[in-house]
C-alpha cells in the first residue's frame, strides 16, 4: 500500500483511499512527515503512503492540496487534514489502541507548550546547516542551539522520567524525534554533550521499534541532505 518513489507533475492521481486505511501524502525525508508516519506506525494503522516531488508536484496534488505541503491526510471520505501536529492528534483522537496524548487537559496544554519551546530548535539546525555550507560563522548560532537543548533538558531533568511524558514514549517524544535523529547528520550532536538528560532520552528514543523503523541510515540522509543544499534535492535518493 506504499508507493516510494514521488510522484511528480504529469503523474496520474492516486484512486480512492482504500476501505479501511487513511493516505499519507509525505516525503521521504521530510521530518514533519516523519512524524506522522511515526504515530501511524504507533498505532498500528492501516495506511498508504504517496510520495511527492516537493519541488515538481503533481498537478492533481496541487488540485487537492493547493497549499502544496506535505503531510497531508486524507480519509476514504476525501476529507484533509494537514499540519503534522493537528494530523497526528487527530490520528490519536480518531483512531483505537494505543494513546499517545496525556489524559488530563493539564498535561495535554503542557505537551502543546512543549512543542512550541521545542519548534525553535529545527529552524537553528537549517540556519547551521546552510550557513556551514556557505562557509559563514555559525557559532553564535551554535551558543543558540546549545541554550535551547539546556533548557529542554532541563524541563527533562524536573520530570525525573526517560521521556518526556513519563516512563514510555507520547506524543510530544515524537514529535520532537525527527530533528534529533538527524543531528549527527548535520554534525550538531556535540551540542547535547551540556545536556545529559537529554542525550539519554535521545539513546532511549533510538530503541524504539517504531523509531527505528521511521527512519534512515546516517549515510543515506547525508547523501539526501548533500544534494539539499546544493538546491537539487534528489527526493528519491537510495530507491
Amino acid at each position: 500500500m506504499t508507493s516510494q518513489r514521488c510522484l511528480a507533475k504529469g503523474s496520474s492521481a492516486p484512486g480512492p483511499v482504500p476501505e479501511g486505511h487513511i493516505r499519507l501524502y509525505s516525503m521521504r525525508f521530510c521530518p514533519f512527515a516523519q512524524r506522522t508516519r511515526l504515530v501511524l506506525n504507533a498505532k498500528g494503522i492501516k495506511h498508504q503512503i504517496v510520495n511527492i516531488h516537493l519541488r515538481d508536484k503533481p498537478e492533481w496534488f496541487l488540485k487537492k492540496i493547493p497549499q502544496g505541503l506535505v503531510p497531508i491526510l486524507e480519509t476514504t471520505a476525501e476529507e484533509l487534514i494537514w499540519e503534522s501536529p493537528i494530523a497526528c492528534e487527530y490520528l490519536d483522537d480518531a483512531y483505537p489502541g494505543r494513546k499517545l496524548l496525556p489524559s488530563t487537559p493539564l498535561e495535554k496544554a503542557q505537551q502543546k507548550m512543549l512543542l512550541e519551546k521545542f519548534s525553535k530548535i529545527p529552524p537553528s539546525t537549517y540556519k547551521i546547516a546552510m550557513g556551514r555550507h556557505k562557509g559563514e560563522d555559525v557559532s553564535g548560532l551554535l551558543d543558540e542551539l546549545r541554550e535551547k537543548f539546556g533548557q529542554l533538558n532541563e524541563d527533562l531533568a524536573k520530570k525525573k522520567s526517560k521521556f518526556f511524558g513519563g516512563d514510555s514514549i507520547t506524543m510530544i517524544d515524537y514529535m520532537m524525534w525527527p530533528w534529533f535523529e538527524r543531528l549527527e547528520v548535520f554534525k550538531l550532536k556535540d551540542c547535547l554533550d551540556g545536556a545529559p538528560e537529554l542525550k539519554m532520552w535521545v539513546e532511549h528514543m533510538s530503541e524504539d521499534p517504531v523509531v527505528q523503523a521511521s527512519g534512515h541510515s546516517v549515510d543515506t540522509y547525508q547523501a539526501y541532505y548533500q544534494t539539499y543544499l546544493e538546491a537539487k534535492p534528489d527526493f528519491d535518493y537510495g530507491l
